[in-house]
């Protein structure tokens, strides 16, 4: 009987290919010693052994020799950090010393790893001197005689002394030299260390490196570094923030220049990368009480090669919903930074926009005009001048206005996240006088936000957050105001569990129309556990009335509820359901309510 031979080939050399291949082993890695509680932990997340016995992955022996020998190296650097100068470290692999075992000839397999630590003496400082310094330094507060000579205190130490000289106009502070000497009769720790500030320098010439479809000339004027003034790393920050926050490109460094030019110059370059000058979306959302919403937008960022701005945007909502009828917006923005100085903008819009609302229809055309002042990161104001027409109509009846408005606002932002803020407080006010040209008569429009938030707990944390809201209209009375103007309460930007729009003025006969004033309150208390899910609590409460001002005279409404937040990258996953508590509504019913990022 003959067999073929042709598969017995391939069959042998995979057997071969299998006992050459370096086996791979799980293993089980331990440190010892009698060690502070705080040390021991921060030992341990120190070492590459210990993280790789409790991945998931398996490793060859050989990986894991060089893993042992990088580990003496990073148990010295941290057990140096605590201030333990004379520890003696020991690695063993299966009981031999990982330092005497070479890579070349590791073993055949590596079931155990321990560390042993011997801490010695925690050392403290004798002396502890910096100098020159700027008076007024703030120096770590460790960085003292007697207290525990941490190695990341001397790094800090000298950080704080040179990151001062440089806010003083010394770019080139650095460190010049160090004495240190440890005495291990006595466990005391003496450093010396000695700053050289370097000369007081000015801002040189601004320089642009990088093939950039923006022109030179307006990457240095959106830059606006003050050129022949004295150095400041701020003032280096905010050039290079001014030109991120166009848009237009991808990535900017500020590089100083390694050598000091004449007069005490500062020569800086500006690294810029281009972003892709054109971009598109589109969205599209469902509700049970708003119907289908589409929307999409069309952005150019260099439209002149100056860094200009346009924005097209389309937006249609209430498609097969209960809050009235179609809504649309078509606008158009114009933005062209640092158009006045480096941190005023100008902007031109345009804006068609359609509201078919429960209670009133608004049909209106908007161009305007402005700049926006852009003070810091947190904070901005903006002015401007736009002309609105409009048709409107609602239980008074139809009406056609022209007016002239003067929109005036800022918004200050010291939130610490945009979507789920934990601490900080965000302001937004806007008062805009407006002019009749026809069908309506002059007035004030003022709009206030202001929100807060405090939390308490680390791992799993508590977050209060409270919401006021302010609007007014004075000067045309309740007929004869904007019908676009006037407030109304109840949904899910105000009082959740009320229906979009239910609380109005009540002017008879079951007809609602808006008020002059409205007040808006809500408070959250946000937990949040150690995994990705949260819990909340809320209640909301919202003020309407005939008058220029919330003074009690008009209606309120007020709603309850519970929500689940489940964390991702973008933002939390928001899902609250709520009852009406008071107001106009059925106390049986709820509404419940589902986005990205937190209510407010």
């Amino acid at each position: 009987m003959e067999f073929s031979s042709w598969w017995c080939k391939p069959a042998a050399y995979l057997l071969c290919a299998g006992m050459l291949a370096p086996p791979v082993f799980a293993f089980d890695a331990s440190l010892q010693g009698s060690l502070e509680e705080e040390l021991r932990a921060a030992l341990e997340g120190g070492s590459l052994l210990i993280e790789q016995s409790n991945a998931e992955t398996d490793v060859s022996p050989q990986e894991l020799v060089s893993i042992a020998q990088a580990d003496y190296k990073r148990m010295l650097a941290v057990l140096y950090d605590y201030g333990y100068y004379g520890a003696d470290i020991g690695i063993s692999l299966d009981g031999r010393e990982a330092s005497s075992i070479t890579s070349v000839a590791p073993p055949q397999q590596v079931n155990s790893a321990q560390i042993t630590i011997t801490p010695g003496k925690a050392f403290r400082f004798g002396r502890a001197e910096i100098t020159p310094i700027v008076p007024g330094t703030a120096l770590p507060e460790g960085f003292r005689p007697g207290a525990p000579a941490r190695l990341s205190l001397l790094r800090d130490a000298v950080s704080a002394g040179t990151t001062r000289w440089r806010n003083e106009g010394h770019a080139k502070a650095k460190l010049e030299s160090q004495t240190i000497t440890a005495r291990h009769t006595d466990g005391t720790l003496n450093a010396r260390l000695k700053l050289d500030p370097g000369p007081k320098l000015r801002f040189g010439d601004l320089s642009v490196s990088g093939d950039s479809a923006v022109r030179t000339e307006r990457i240095l004027e959106i830059a606006g570094l003050p050129v022949g003034e004295t150095y400041s790393p701020k003032e280096l920050s905010d050039a290079a923030g001014r030109l991120r926050r166009t848009g237009a490109f991808s990535s900017v460094a500020m590089i100083e220049a390694d050598t000091i030019g004449p007069g005490d110059q500062l020569a800086i370059t500006a690294r810029v990368v281009d972003d892709k000058p054109r971009r598109f979306g589109f969205g599209g959302e469902v509700s049970t009480i708003e119907g289908l919403s589409l929307s999409a937008f069309w952005m150019h960022r260099n439209l002149f090669g100056g860094a200009e701005r346009l924005r097209v945007e389309a937006e249609i909502e209430g498609i097969g919903g209960d809050t009235g009828g179609t809504d649309f917006l078509l606008s158009t923005r114009y933005q062209r930074p640092s158009t006045f100085n480096e941190d005023t903008d100008l902007y031109v819009l345009g804006e068609i926009e359609q509201q078919d609302e429960v209670n009133f229809f608004s049909r209106q055309l908007t161009i305007g005009t402005g700049i926006e002042r852009i003070a810091s990161d947190q904070r901005s104001y903006r002015l401007g001048v736009a002309l609105r027409r409009a048709n409107t109509r609602d239980a008074f009846g139809e009406d056609q206005y022209t007016l002239l408005l003067l929109p005036t606002g800022a918004t200050f932002d010291y939130r610490d996240r945009l979507l789920d803020a934990r601490k900080g407080y965000y302001l937004d006010a806007e008062v805009s006088p407006f002019y009749a040209i026809k069908g309506a008569d002059n007035g004030l429009l003022t709009e206030v936000d202001a929100r807060v938030y405090r939390t308490f707990g680390t791992e799993t944390s508590t977050t209060f957050a409270l919401r006021g809201q302010l609007g007014s209209v004075i000067g045309p009375g309740l007929e004869d105001a904007p019908t676009d103007f006037l407030f109304y309460s109840g949904g899910g930007d105000t009082v959740r569990g009320h229906d979009y729009q239910s609380l109005g003025v009540d002017i008879g006969n079951g007809q609602i129309v808006g008020g002059r004033s409205f007040l808006g309150l809500s408070a959250e208390v946000r937990y949040r556990t150690a995994g990705s899910l949260g819990y909340v609590g809320f209640i909301d409460a919202g003020y309407i009335g005939r008058e220029a001002f919330p003074d009690g005279s008009g209606e309120w409404q007020s709603g309850a509820g519970l929500g689940l937040r489940y964390d991702t990258p973008i933002g939390p996953i928001r899902f609250d359901v709520a009852v009406p508590t008071s107001g106009g509504d059925d106390t049986s019913s709820w509404q419940v309510y589902i986005g990205i990022g937190q209510a407010f």
